[in-house]
């Protein structure tokens, strides 16, 4: 792929008109964007089953193999196209680490802290309903 890179990012909404402007920039250089509802540091909810985490991670769209795709009930299976988030995430009984596809999700409004054990070596201040991140990103 001579002189092409492919950049896959995920955009939250909040900062899609900025991004678009900057576009020409990269003009010649194959882009792949996805608008993410959702950021790093936000508690969310399963909009289906009852559990709820913090977003650390987000892929464009799906990227996680077959096998784990075909045991979701195909009554509840998610389209690929779309972003897929890393949660770590809590129910009632434990702690785990989950990948939910962003129509999965909603805002969780509770105002409360994600109890995950993981939480704090990622995150700092829980300011509502999002986290700050403990450290900048590089």
């Amino acid at each position: 792929m001579t002189g092409t890179a492919v950049v896959d990012s995920v955009v939250p909404e909040a900062y899609l008109g900025k991004l678009e402007a900057a576009l020409p920039l990269f003009e010649g250089v194959g882009t792949v964007l996805a608008t993410a509802k959702f950021m790093i540091g936000q508690v969310v909810r399963h909009r289906i089953y009852p559990f709820r985490g913090v977003v650390f991670d987000i892929d464009p769209e799906f990227d996680n193999t077959e096998e784990w795709w075909e045991r979701i009930p195909a009554e509840h299976r998610p389209r690929k196209d779309q972003p897929f988030y890393h949660l770590l995430a809590e129910n009632e009984t434990s702690y785990y680490v989950a990948y939910v596809s962003e129509q999965n999700l909603l805002p969780d409004e509770t105002g409360d802290p994600v109890d995950h054990p993981e939480v704090e070596r990622i995150f700092g201040t829980f300011r509502g309903t999002q986290y700050d991140l403990a450290s900048p990103l590089h």
